[in-house]
């Protein structure tokens, strides 16, 4: 029984990667199609790469998504790493409802709620402070760290629960400050953890229409914005020449931070 079993657990998981990843893979060969039809080969040709590079729309909008998502990823990892660890560690204070409410609001509100209660806390803003003077860039970074720091506490905080307290306490013992034991002990036991928001973070952040449909302004089109416009219009292999160059990079980054944990861990 064992045998067969196995051979229908094999194929199971092989239809669940392909339903996965077979679309990628199709959009990257693609890419280097001859032809203007998407789903039509004619034959290799890089043609719609040096498309891309005079394509100043899509590149515009590209850079945007990719700042914005590496400021995102970086204020989210911050304060969603010292949001999880007050979670995880501190005891019931006043306010303790309040504050995990108000954390989690973001998992579980609508996007489309969400960008709506920002647009309206900046138009109120702008009349009473007269800032931000326009929706741009940094409205869209509010936004999406509000979103990604949540689900960054949520990653830190499951680690920072399995972590071995007695760590911690000897230190303290030995008449290390709590700051000198966060940052000495705790942190570079969570690191792992704090990248994984990290890349989560820019993840969701460089993915995001919603949110930024509604705090966008003038000048500041996000990529997925700029594609979600041009599929309306019919696909161009110009997007799938941009989105081949996104999947290498993110797929050659997760590749080289998995080694390096793996050689870290291999160490000890």
């Amino acid at each position: 029984m064992k045998g067969p079993n196995k051979t229908a657990r094999g194929v199971a998981l092989g239809l669940g990667y392909a339903f996965l990843y077979v679309p990628i893979l199709s959009l990257m060969v693609f890419s280097f199609n001859d032809s203007a039809m998407v789903t039509t080969w004619s034959g290799f040709s890089l043609r719609w790469y040096g498309q891309l590079m005079q394509d100043d729309a899509l590149l515009s909008a590209a850079w945007l998504s990719f700042r914005i998502a590496v400021l995102t990823a970086t204020a989210a990892a911050v304060l969603g790493t010292w949001a999880g660890y007050v979670l995880a560690r501190m005891r019931r204070f006043r306010g303790l409802t309040l504050y995990v409410g108000m954390l989690s609001a973001p998992l579980v509100i609508p996007e489309v709620v969400l960008g709506i209660s920002l647009l309206l806390m900046f138009v109120e803003l702008r009349g009473a402070l007269g800032f931000p003077a326009e929706n741009g860039m940094f409205t869209i970074w509010i936004g999406h760290v509000t979103l990604c720091m949540a689900f960054v506490s949520v990653v830190i905080q499951s680690r920072v629960r399995d972590l071995d307290r007695s760590l911690e306490e000897a230190a303290l013992d030995l008449g290390a400050t709590p700051a000198r034991v966060f940052f000495s002990i705790t942190l570079p036991l969570i690191a792992p953890a704090v990248v994984s928001g990290w890349l989560l973070a820019f993840t969701l952040s460089l993915d995001d229409v919603v949110i930024a449909s509604f705090l966008s302004g003038p000048g500041s089109t996000t990529l997925p914005m700029e594609v979600f416009s041009r599929v309306r219009l019919g696909l161009k292999p110009e997007v799938n020449a941009l989105a081949t160059l996104f999947i290498l990079a993110v797929g050659t980054c997760v590749i080289v931070a998995n080694r390096m944990q793996w050689r870290k861990e291999a160490r000890k």
